[in-house]
């Protein structure tokens, strides 16, 4: 996820700073101001010595300026601007839509989501930088060199988002707080492991490099891609005890090839928890009706690191769970398909060895099976299914739950999928 990338040339100064400014030893955002109607205030001027710009706002000027009413700045209302969201392209506002609920991105996942090279990529987001749609940041790494850029939602990219969806708009102040916090996250690395995952397997869905992808038809690839907050917030059970239960995978996600359907929890690893940390999260698997909703992979950071966990999950007590599916891969099995391709291999109670790779398209099919929908306002999400959906709501039914009750309706057959239509 880290490296050098040639946009120390395209993006900036080879100091490490997006705008070729600011030094890049530690991500720096500042305070939105003046271009969005708000004044720095008294111990939070910029040192213009340095060079510094607000990475929130670029030169965009879109708003009203401030004036002053009783020695404070004060935004002026009743100027909308809402023309910077019509000058976007389409493949702009997916990239907002998917930062606005992933938040960060590399260059390079970028580039698989919508480009067809690296360059082009470059080129584009520099504009949408210099449009404030984006917010760049890189990290210095020790022996030379930077981390490539990472790209989140911009102040005025949020804004526009918020508009699209009938929301209040965020602060100036708190959002960057927010992206100063995001810049900085000891889980920045982890957050984007998990985003690489899930843009490796967008990248077979590219309209520019795919150019079936954008033909009317069927659509197949990657249809579904919630967050952790999405799973948080929709893989929850509440027990009649006061209870909760509920499910925080790193993501979750549907692959559809070849007329089959194959919906997934993930556990990404990045080999910074114990053994007895990731098997314990079975425990939770266990008391979930997992097995409704999907299967359950493992992606682990080494081959060395897929084998003791195998190992592991043979001797845990939560290891033999029957119904729930499990599949392990590890990251250095490389193939032109990636995480698509025949990596994955099946952790069965009988025998943790790993016999027999598999597509991850060939691995067994669980959960709801949706008409497709474009109704989310999220792209890759054309199978998305609604948490409060009758029929799902009745597999997270509490009572059920209690009872040790999976089926989906009563007298229902509980290997017949969920099948719902969707109107939108």
């Amino acid at each position: 996820m880290t490296g050098s990338d040639d946009e120390a040339v395209a993006d900036g100064s080879a100091d490490g700073s997006a705008f070729g400014a600011a030094p890049a030893r530690r991500p720096i955002a500042a305070t939105p101001n003046a271009e969005h109607g708000y004044r720095v205030r008294a111990g939070q001027q910029q040192n213009r010595s340095s060079g510094a710009e607000s990475r929130l706002s670029t030169n965009t000027h879109t708003h009203s300026h401030p004036r002053r009413r009783g020695g404070r700045a004060v935004h002026r209302g009743g100027h909308p601007d809402a023309g910077p969201w019509f000058r976007l392209l389409d493949r702009d506002r997916r990239l907002l839509s998917v930062l606005a609920e992933h938040k960060v991105l590399t260059t390079d996942q970028i580039a698989a989501l919508e480009f067809t090279s690296t360059r082009r990529a470059q080129d584009r987001l520099r504009k949408l930088r210099e449009m404030g749609m984006l917010f760049a940041f890189r990290e210095s790494l020790y022996g030379g060199g930077t981390s490539q850029t990472r790209h989140a939602l911009g102040y005025l990219g949020a804004r526009l988002i918020a508009a699209t969806r009938a929301e209040k708009p965020p602060a100036p102040g708190a959002y960057a707080l927010m992206l100063e916090r995001l810049a900085c996250s000891p889980t920045l690395a982890h957050r984007l492991g998990v985003n690489d995952f899930f843009c490796g397997l967008a990248a077979h869905r590219n309209p520019a490099r795919h150019r079936d992808a954008a033909l009317p038809g069927p659509v197949a690839g990657l249809t579904q891609w919630w967050s952790e907050r999405q799973c948080a917030d929709a893989f929850r059970l509440d027990l009649y005890s006061g209870e909760t239960v509920g499910l925080h995978p790193d993501g979750y996600g549907c692959w559809e090839q070849n007329d089959r359907t194959v919906r997934f929890f993930l556990e990404y690893d990045t080999g910074t928890e114990s053994l007895t940390t990731l098997t314990g999260k079975l425990t939770v698997y266990q008391r979930f009706p997992t097995s409704e909703f999907g299967i359950l992979l493992f992606s682990l950071h080494s081959s060395r690191r897929e084998t003791t966990l195998r190992a592991a999950l043979h001797r845990a007590p939560s290891g033999n769970t029957p119904g729930l599916v499990i599949a392990t891969t590890a990251r250095d099995h490389a193939h032109p398909d990636g995480h698509a391709g025949p990596v994955w291999a099946r952790w069965k109670p009988q025998s943790d060895t790993a016999t027999q790779r598999l597509h991850l398209a060939d691995l067994p099919e669980c959960g709801p099976r949706i008409a497709h929908h474009t109704g989310t306002g999220q792209p890759y999400n054309e199978a998305a299914f609604d948490p409060g959906a009758p029929d799902i709501r009745a597999v997270l039914d509490s009572n059920r739950a209690r009872a040790g009750i999976t089926d989906l309706t009563a007298g229902s057959d509980p290997s017949e999928p969920i099948i719902l239509e969707n109107d939108s």
